[in-house]
């Protein structure tokens, strides 16, 4: 995603910090291992990437900073045009570009593994006359990702809505939704928003708007002061608490003031976190077994262990052996959480735990074909990338699986050319991939399949343009998938940034997928002049989304119907300049993000050693904000 220019006498952009020593960086989500994470076998390695430790890398690549500051809405220099644009940031998680490929395939007949449920014809379908696609990037130096005339299309709504000036054109067809969770409801398709009232309440959500929507900094937490890459993965919200991984230690803090409620020290750093938690507050991470020293500078993270947040300690923490034997412990990439079950994957093997006191549930089969399991992906239900085969030739397999025994309950194959691929949830079982890594863009994401978990037949497989749509999912985790949500049998998604009405700036708006025809509806959220919409997370049948402002604002979150596409505003950030420069230091991209009952907090995924440039500067691991 191109970052507009840095508009005049602004602050600089957040200067890149010195990047750490040769070696590898520390584990967690993003973090490749000898073989892809996740998985059980020992495949080819894949390409690096700047998240998190591996054992024996020979280099390490520099770690992903937060975009640069600037925000979007920037004004251009006086005297007209755009400045040179900033040097490019890295692509989604580090991954280089590829070129772009297209992302048409053979259509076989629905329903079958690996192939098409519906014609892929672009963007659109034959049902669609004349649909215009997005223009050509334009050569490097103009600051923007697409032309200034480029179209993107909504269909499925009864009128047709044409914006001219904002540089975009929004077409629709025939809408053959009748009713039901499957239809958009053409009021409100435009995405108004709507100010919160006292006691206002949301239909279809549990957020409420409150009587005043301005909120004020609730607190400021320091980026800690360390001396390699480290990995800060994880953050939740409790009834009481604000919960994020700190250096070797997990910490709870007041969420309305900030003070320290608890923390449990680890013996090494975390490597990876489940983003679930149990309805009484308990969460799964997974950590290094000791601190790094001179004779061990890279620990293995083979412990797994659940947190209790309400009373705060470790309640248990292990490690396993493989299942194909051994006394080495596994080391694992990723952990997740189901119901009572923890399941976490590595790239030896992995194991699934009791929730409540750590019993040994179940350890996925190593076949002697190869197969392994990639990773798991947890929530409302339980789900598996399987791999088989070779890294030339890899085959893989999405499986629900039965939390208690590790049982497949269905399986589905996924298309050829196929390397890695990412569950974006498992209720619905909705699946992203890079088909022929045609994405270019490194977001992770060329299609969205939804899949029937009870069958395993493909229901559906959803197109996504990499330069249309900015959803991403990080390329060798299963469960990493972010600015997107699954809800009312639709999948959510923001647009790339492209020009708005006003004379400077960019917009994008959040579209919806139907999740059983796969058709784009008609319906859409608009951001407005010069904000960023992403969607957050589901809240019942509404979407809580996250307005990146431009800037000279502060940030704004929104719920937006998930039928009608009306915004109500439940949030904005105050615009004093040290507040939101904090806020922008934050990208969307590279931060953990959450807001829950009136409380919004945005933090990082990591932290690196500091240049001499920015060793006095005041730079945060957590920012939070609150309306009451």
């Amino acid at each position: 995603m191109t970052q507009p220019p840095q508009p005049p006498q602004q602050p600089p952009n957040e200067p890149p910090n010195t990047p750490p020593p040769a070696g590898p960086p520390s584990g967690g989500f993003g973090a490749p291992q000898d073989p892809p994470p996740g998985g059980f076998g020992q495949p080819t390695p894949p390409p690096a990437d700047p998240f998190g430790k591996q054992p024996q890398p020979p280099q390490q690549p520099a770690a992903p900073q937060d975009a640069p500051a600037g925000g979007y809405g920037t004004p251009p220099p006086a005297g007209g045009g755009y400045p040179t644009p900033p040097a490019p940031q890295p692509n989604g998680y580090g991954y280089p570009q590829a070129p772009q490929q297209g992302y048409g395939y053979p259509q076989g007949p629905a329903g079958q593994p690996g192939q098409p449920g519906m014609p892929q014809q672009g963007y659109g379908y034959p049902t669609q006359p004349m649909q215009p696609q997005y223009g050509a990037p334009q050569p490097a130096g103009d600051g923007k990702k697409f032309s200034t005339q480029m179209q993107i299309i909504v269909a499925a709504a009864v009128a047709v809505v044409l914006i001219i000036g904002g540089g975009i054109i929004y077409a629709s067809t025939g809408d053959d939704d009748k009713g039901g969770t499957n239809g958009a409801s053409s009021s409100g398709a435009t995405g108004g928003e709507a100010k919160g009232g006292e006691g206002s309440g949301l239909a279809g959500g549990d957020e409420k708007a409150p009587a005043s929507t301005k909120s004020k900094v609730a607190f400021q937490l320091p980026e800690p002061v360390v001396t390699d890459i480290t990995t800060v993965m994880g953050s939740w919200i409790t009834d009481k608490a604000y919960v994020k991984s700190g250096v070797a230690e997990i910490i709870a803090y007041d969420r309305d003031k900030g003070t320290k409620l608890w923390s449990v020290p680890l013996p090494g750093e975390v490597c990876s976190a489940s983003r679930h938690m149990s309805k009484d507050f308990k969460t799964a991470i997974v950590f290094e077994e000791t601190k790094a020293t001179k004779a061990n500078k890279y620990p293995s993270c083979n412990q797994v262990g659940v947190i209790d947040m309400t009373a705060g300690k470790l309640l248990w923490s292990k490690g396993v052996t493989s299942a194909t034997g051994g006394d080495k412990p596994i080391r694992f990439d990723e952990v997740t959480l189901s119901g009572t079950t923890v399941a976490a994957g590595g790239t030896s093997g992995g194991a699934a735990f009791k929730l409540d006191d750590g019993a040994e549930l179940w350890k996925p089969k190593v076949g002697a074909d190869g197969c392994y399991d990639r990773g798991y992906a947890g929530g409302e239900a339980l789900a598996v990338v399987r791999k088989c085969g070779t890294s030339d030739s890899p085959q893989l397999t999405v499986q629900a699986l039965n939390p208690t025994t590790g049982a497949p309950l269905s399986s589905f194959q996924m298309p050829a050319g196929v390397d890695y691929a990412s569950i974006v949830s498992t209720k619905p079982l909705v699946v992203a991939a890079d088909v022929g890594d045609t994405a270019g863009d490194g977001s992770g994401i060329s299609d969205f399949f939804s899949i029937d978990a009870a069958t395993g037949k493909l229901i559906v497989r959803i197109p996504a343009d990499a330069e249309q749509y900015a959803a991403r999912c990080g390329s060798t985790e299963v469960e990493r998938c972010q600015n997107l949500a699954v809800g009312n049998n639709r999948l959510y998604v923001p647009t790339e940034n492209h020009d708005g009405t006003s004379e400077y700036g960019e917009t994008n708006e959040v579209v919806a997928f139907d999740l059983t025809t796969g058709k784009l509806l008609g319906g859409r959220a608009d951001a407005g002049d010069r904000y960023s919409l992403t969607p957050l997370r589901m809240d019942g049948t509404n979407v809580i989304a996250y307005k990146e402002p431009p800037y000279d604002k502060g940030g704004q979150i929104v719920s937006i119907d998930g039928e009608t596409f009306k915004q109500t505003l439940l949030m904005e950030n105050p615009s004093d300049e040290a507040v939101r420069e904090a806020e922008r230091r934050f990208s969307t991209d590279h931060s953990e993000i959450l807001y829950k009952d009136g409380r919004f907090f945005k933090s990082k995924r990591l932290v690196s050693k500091r240049s001499t440039s920015d060793a006095d500067e005041k730079l945060y691991l957590v920012v939070a904000y609150r309306t009451d």
